[in-house]
């Protein structure tokens, strides 16, 4: 751990002066300086974005550690935009020469104009009383000894649960984030972001048979976070999986009712829906849903948004990797599409309003708009209710893989957990089913909606053009009418 970034002050700024830029001899002044020299050029914007991260990975199997890792990166990235050109140049040499360079590479896509002066002035961009979460660092938060001693404990509670368990790894992962950005409008942002993520995989044998079950959880926050009730939850879940599929039946195929679970399922909408709403693919009118804003793109009750404000979860922000504030974006209400997911670039071309849905894997990438946590509001119907109401059909209650074509909306996605309904009643566990379909035309055949909303438990990580970033993702319990599902069974 470096000395300069470790502070006990919570002021963000505070933090990432003196971690990013007080031990390079770089000020505001200096920063208004580069600002100032990309600017000389005809640029409509541009920003700087520092970053230092410390990670750690540690991975339990067969009662030991056979794997551990540590990383250190820091850095700046620089980017100017003119009109829809975009110029961008990383180092990971936080110096005032390195950012002189990067600033005279990304100033080249336009021609010189004139003088240009630029005050950096800290403001407060959070738009909240309150932050929501603390800037502590997770990997300090516990000595490594008792680090494996907590993944050692997973697995004792694991293998205590059923005899059919055979094999546990656990692993356990933390990061702290420090990020600063400073923009040619003068706004200078700040935040500290802790991560952390515990996950469990089980495989459970019997008469020759091996299955496998997943679980775990997480969030912003330390590791104390993890205590042996959390940690029994998830050895219960992951056995339960495991052992549940043990005695699952060739899932059958064929267009039928499917009734989607509360919680991690949402993963469904994220894919199939929540990438067609971000704002570059329907600039580009390359998404499904392009155009198409005020117009019925579901049955009526489906509401849908993304909210990157909820405390501590791993998908929200208190600013975006632009400096602009997060917020809660209605997507699509009662039905009726009413927006999309905007970075400063895609809003500006769209002439619509910022977001707060810039993000970034690392310093040396730029930021397009992504999703923070996605979910579905809840209906009114009891899950029993909708569960009795399906006279034959599939309750998919956890998800594995799935991927989706953001251009047709087309996606495949498999079921980790199901069960067969039969007259109204969930029966016995299948396996192999893949539900097929359309993601906007999905949400309009969605008949039921439940009362019992669920995020999941904090273990989303998204993938786009490259980049991955932390998310989240929910919904109630849903009915899904003629939706296809593809099978091994008859």
């Amino acid at each position: 751990m470096t000395t300069e970034c470790m502070t006990e002050t919570k002021d963000f700024y505070a933090i990432a002066d003196r971690c990013l830029l007080s031990p390079y001899d770089i000020d505001a002044a200096r920063l208004q300086q580069v600002l100032g020299q990309i600017l000389t050029h005809h640029i409509d914007y541009a920003d700087l974005y520092f970053q230092y991260s410390r990670s750690e990975g540690w991975m339990l199997e067969e009662g030991i550690v056979k794997s551990g890792s540590f990383n250190i990166e820091q850095g700046v990235g620089v980017r100017a935009i003119s009109g829809e050109k975009t110029g961008f140049a990383y180092s990971d040499d936080i110096s005032m020469p390195a950012l002189v360079s990067a600033a005279q590479a990304t100033r080249a896509i336009a021609n010189q104009g004139g003088t240009h002066s630029v005050q950096v002035v800290k403001r407060n961009q959070m738009g909240r009383q309150t932050q929501l979460y603390l800037p502590e660092d997770p990997i300090a938060s516990l000595k490594d000894a008792d680090k494996v001693a907590l993944l050692e404990r997973l697995e004792r509670y694991t293998r205590q649960l059923d005899r059919r368990v055979t094999q546990v790894i656990a692993s356990l992962a933390g990061e702290y984030e420090v990020v600063l950005v400073t923009r040619s409008d003068g706004l200078l942002a700040a935040d500290v972001r802790p991560l952390v993520r515990l996950s469990l995989q089980v495989i459970a044998e019997e008469n020759g048979r091996r299955e496998q079950g997943v679980a775990g959880g997480g969030g912003r926050f330390s590791y104390a976070y993890f205590n042996d009730e959390i940690l029994r939850d998830y050895a219960q879940k992951a056995v339960h999986q495991a052992v549940v599929n043990l005695d699952a039946r060739p899932a059958p195929a064929g267009t039928m009712t499917v009734v989607l679970g509360s919680g991690w399922p949402g993963i469904l909408l994220h894919e199939a829906i929540g990438h067609g709403l971000e704002g570059d693919f329907n600039r580009k009118g390359s998404s499904a849903f392009s155009g198409r804003v005020g117009e019925r793109v579901a049955a009526p009750g489906v509401t849908v948004v993304d909210d990157g404000t909820i405390p501590q979860r791993r998908g929200s922000l208190n600013i975006d990797d632009e400096g602009n504030p997060t917020q809660c974006t209605v997507l699509i209400e009662d039905g009726i599409l009413r927006g999309y997911l905007q970075d400063s670039l895609n809003a500006r071309l769209m002439d619509l309003p910022v977001t707060g849905n810039g993000r970034r894997e690392s310093f040396a990438h730029i930021p397009m708009p992504r999703m923070t946590n996605t979910y579905m509001l809840n209906g009114d119907k009891d899950p029993a209710e909708i569960i009795a109401s399906v006279k034959h059909g599939l309750y998919a209650a956890n998800f594995g893989g799935g991927q989706v074509d953001i251009t047709s909306g087309k996606f495949v996605f498999s079921a980790a957990e199901a069960y067969m309904i039969e007259d109204g009643k969930i029966t016995y566990p299948v396996k192999g089913a893949t539900l097929i379909g359309n993601g906007p035309d999905v949400l309009t055949r969605v008949s039921m909606i439940g009362n019992d909303m669920l995020l999941d438990p904090g273990v989303g990580t998204c993938g786009k053009e490259g980049q991955s970033v932390p998310v989240g993702v929910g919904q109630p319990t849903l009915r899904i009418d003629g939706l296809t599902v593809g099978g091994t069974g008859i």
